[in-house]
């Protein structure tokens, strides 16, 4: 049964449905994360740093839907155990799935699945929707990675290793995507809707 969904800005701005231009969309948007992985600063009491993944993570989500978005990061994710230098600081290995950064890591096709189904819903368009839809990809992301760290860190650090330093900087990647979506979706033409699976 069809239900209708709204476009993604993806297929907006790339029309046509090509198994070609969907892998590339997935590869491109594992590549973006890995580059934006390299953006990172060390925090204060926190083995995690802070990077700029969630915020390629998010972004991607919105722009090309729930099942191309969790494909790009399950291949990102790929890309990183195989030992390709992808993840925060150039490193790679299946090790670092398991270390204190795990949590946050396979949260990622989860947050992006989540952003990128409510982009077909619409909520991509307009600010405060796209806010909305970013902080709960970034909830997704920050609750399994303090979740994780409450296995490797002492009774009641978690919280103060993996989530409180954390907020100020998605706080602005959440609203640097609220920003970014809706201006995109004005230059390629908002409001054009299709029919999907």
């Amino acid at each position: 049964m069809s239900t209708v969904r709204t476009l993604t800005l993806a297929d907006a701005a790339l029309p046509g449905v090509t198994a070609f231009r969907d892998l590339a969309l997935v590869a491109g948007a594992s590549v973006l994360t890995a580059l934006a992985a390299q953006v990172a600063v060390p925090l204060p009491g926190s083995p995690v740093p802070l990077t700029g993944q969630t915020f390629a993570v998010l972004l991607t989500g919105a722009a090309l839907g729930a099942r191309r978005a969790f494909l790009a990061q399950a291949l990102y994710l790929a890309e990183g155990a195989a030992g390709l230098p992808v993840f925060a600081g150039g490193l790679g290995g299946a090790w670092l799935l398991a270390g204190p950064t795990g949590g946050f890591l396979f949260a990622f096709p989860l947050a992006a699945a989540l952003v990128g189904a409510l982009a077909e819903r619409g909520w991509d368009r307009r600010f405060a929707t796209t806010l909305a839809a970013m902080l709960l990809g970034t909830g997704v992301i920050l609750l399994s990675g303090a979740a994780a760290l409450a296995r490797l860190l002492p009774p009641g650090q978690a919280l103060g290793a993996g989530l409180w330093p954390f907020l100020p900087g998605d706080l602005l990647k959440a609203v640097a995507a609220s920003l970014v979506l809706p201006a995109a979706w004005r230059a390629v033409g908002s409001g054009r809707s299709g029919r999907g699976a």
